[in-house]
């Protein structure tokens, strides 16, 4: 299946060895409530990942974790045998209990059963991209990666990784990570109300490494979703549509993900990621971060 498709928004970023779309997307969603068990519609879910690819996204997130297995069966089913340009990227450092909850999974064996996973769901001989996931639910945790994040080092000297990444990382973390071996890219949670990261993005920016934030329209106040939601009546789009066009905007490294279980909803986020936004639109924008503490 051929993925390269011209003039997706924001044009392309050069990931590691590979060009990829700055549109991607994200499989996330594609499984069951609370990203457990099979999606609602299965057909629904094979036909999203073949839009995706037949759209010119040349990127794709997902996780062994994800169902878990489910995400990464789907993508096989739908996608194998892969289009070369099709990067597939995932994360390890986190498993699925019984409740449903995200408890780290860090050991250098427990990383090493995750890589064996994914490569057998995914029915891939080396991953493309992997990410160490850090921390846990509530955000990133300052602690220590090395041990962690050098048994990663180790698989991808064994030819089964290409390239590294953190996610849900500090920049201290993303430093000592950087210490160890190269990083192709960094994922974290970040949107136009959740700023934390935009000296770290710049930086990431100015040495080639990629920024992918995830959940753009996550953690805002009402007041913020208020400001946002103005901004989107003003120009006839939808809130999801200016929180996608502004973080294109924000810097030329970062890789947009959305996800969604739906085809409409994969050409709405393709569509409003191409908005155009104005400098006022822009600056109205950039208050949002600052509006809660304005008005506290």
């Amino acid at each position: 299946m051929s993925s390269t498709l011209p003039h997706l928004p924001g044009g392309t970023w050069t990931l590691g060895d590979a060009t990829v779309s700055r549109v991607g997307y994200g499989g996330m969603q594609l499984a069951g409530p609370g990203v457990v068990g099979p999606p609602a519609d299965h057909d629904e879910a094979l036909a999203v990942l073949r839009h995706a690819v037949g759209s010119g996204i040349t990127h794709i997130d997902t996780a062994e974790s994800y169902g878990p297995r489910v995400v990464n069966e789907l993508i096989r089913e739908a996608l194998h045998p892969y289009a070369a340009d099709l990067v597939i990227a995932t994360k390890v450092g986190a498993r699925r209990d019984a409740q449903g909850g995200w408890p780290p999974a860090r050991t250098p064996d427990e990383l090493r059963a995750q890589i064996d996973e994914n490569l057998e769901t995914l029915g891939l001989e080396a991953l493309d991209l992997v990410h160490l996931r850090l921390g846990d639910a509530g955000g990133p945790v300052p602690e220590r990666i090395g041990d962690a994040f050098e048994a990663l080092v180790e698989l991808q000297q064994q030819g089964v990784i290409r390239h590294l990444g953190v996610s849900n990382a500090t920049a201290e973390q993303v430093a000592e990570a950087q210490s160890i071996a190269p990083i192709v890219s960094v994922q974290n949670m970040y949107n136009l109300a959740n700023r934390w990261d935009d000296v770290l993005i710049d930086r990431l920016a100015s040495e080639g490494i990629a920024y992918i934030p995830f959940f753009p329209l996550g953690g805002f106040t009402p007041l913020q979703s208020d400001a946002l939601t103005s901004v989107a009546a003003r120009r006839g789009a939808t809130p999801m549509a200016v929180a996608l066009g502004w973080l294109l905007h924000r810097s030329p490294n970062i890789l947009l993900i959305p996800g969604t279980s739906s085809v409409s909803h994969l050409r709405e986020n393709i569509a409003g990621a191409a908005l155009t936004l104005s400098e006022a639109d822009l600056r109205e924008l950039d208050r949002i971060a600052n509006r809660s503490a304005v008005t506290s």
